[in-house]
Order: structure tokens, then C-alpha cells, then sequence
């Protein structure tokens, strides 16, 4: 691999695959294609998965960009029944709080389409749970250590670790109980890092349905200039 010293540290030569416009616009639609299939699902199948995908799909997150190449995140794995169930009554009981004074009508009627509730059984069903955090900043050596950017590079790694898993043929849903600090306090992590986002996965149940929605046409998200 071809390195070069630049503003006095070692960089590598980057190398890329080159494919003709035609290629790239069919790689890019059969992608498009692929994502447009992906739902969220609350219905999971108890059934085991390699523990070699789970971690790959991290890995793949991992690769994510993030201010200052920081990478500012903390994927927890959780397959343990009795971590899995401290998780849901502690998301149950603020969801109860939520669904019953904290969301306005507004936020509740928006939600009956999808079809939820405070209830949230598949954080017991899924084979696994993915936790993620967010570290405000880092420990080295017992020193504090700056990181920026932190929420944007932590939500586009969750990106790429939704995406990830949807390509794996598994499915997820991203739940986002508020608050979250239950979290730290079942999964015991440190003072830096804050939950981020809960994401139960897994194959769906043999017989699904999910909400009948659709997604806004490219004419509504994309404006050119």
C-alpha cells in the first residue's frame, strides 16, 4: 500500500473501484430497491442468529464517519433474558408515563396508524438488543478527551448499522424511550457515554403486518439547484 507523509503525519493512497455511469446507475437503483423494502418491525421470532453477523453488522457501523475520526459511540450487545427484561419494565414504566402525561393528543394520534403502545414486548422477544451510546467525550488515561460532533456522527453510524441490518435480512424497530438513563444504570456504563438509541433485532414472525405507510416522493425531498 503506497503511503505518503502529509502536514507531518502518514496518510495511505486511497484506491476505489472504478465502475461506468451505467453500472453506477444500476447499482444505485437495485440499493434504492433493496431500502425501500426495509420496515420497522415490532414482531420478532425467538429464534437464535450467529453472533458473527451481529458483530459484523456493528463493525459495519463502526466504519461510519465522525468528527475528527473520534468515533464517538458504544454499540452494547444485549442477549442476556434477565438484562433484556430489567430493559423492558424500566422502557414500560417511562412509556407509561409518556403515553399517559407527557405526549400531547397530537403526538398520540399521529401514533395510532403505526399501531403503538406503552407496551413493548418485542424488547424480551427480539434475540437481541442493540444499545447504543454516545460519549460526550472520551478517557484516556484518565484524561478527558475532546470530541466533536458527537449527536451527527452517532446518528449517521446509526444509519449505517440500520441500513447493515436490513442488508443481513434481519429486521429491528428504533425505539427511543425518554428518558434513557435506565440504560446506563442496567448496562452499568460510564459518566461519558449517554444512550442514544435501543434497537431490538431479529428475524420478523413467520406471519407480520406492518402499518400500510408510504414514503414521500423524490419530488418532496430533493430540491435541486
Amino acid at each position: 500500500m503506497e503511503k505518503k507523509i502529509i502536514g507531518g503525519f502518514r496518510h495511505v493512497r486511497y484506491e476505489q473501484t472504478q465502475i461506468n455511469p451505467e453500472e453506477m446507475i444500476l447499482r444505485s437503483e437495485r440499493f434504492y430497491a433493496e431500502m425501500d423494502n426495509r420496515r420497522t418491525v415490532r414482531e420478532f421470532d425467538t429464534r437464535p442468529i450467529p453472533i458473527e453477523v451481529l458483530e459484523n453488522i456493528i463493525l459495519t457501523a463502526s466504519t461510519a464517519p465522525s468528527g475528527a475520526h473520534k468515533q464517538p459511540w458504544t454499540f452494547c450487545l444485549v442477549s442476556d433474558s434477565r438484562i433484556k427484561k430489567k430493559i423492558r419494565d424500566a422502557a414500560e414504566e417511562e412509556e407509561k408515563i409518556s403515553y399517559s402525561t407527557r405526549m400531547p393528543e397530537t403526538w398520540k394520534s399521529d401514533l395510532k396508524p403505526l399501531g403503538t403502545s406503552w407496551e413493548k414486548p418485542f424488547l424480551e422477544d427480539a434475540p437481541y438488543l442493540i444499545v447504543v451510546f454516545k460519549q460526550s467525550y472520551g478517557l484516556e488515561n484518565g484524561e478527558k478527551v475532546q470530541h466533536y460532533y458527537v449527536s451527527e456522527s452517532v446518528g449517521i453510524a446509526c444509519g449505517f448499522l440500520i441500513a447493515a441490518i436490513h442488508q443481513a435480512g434481519l429486521v429491528a424497530v428504533t425505539h427511543t424511550p425518554s428518558p434513557m438513563n435506565f440504560l446506563s444504570e442496567i448496562l452499568q456504563r460510564p459518566f461519558n457515554e449517554k444512550p442514544y438509541l435501543l434497537i431490538p433485532v431479529g428475524y420478523p414472525k413467520a406471519e407480520t403486518y406492518v402499518p400500510d405507510i408510504h414514503r414521500k416522493p423524490l419530488e418532496e425531498v430533493l430540491k435541486k439547484f
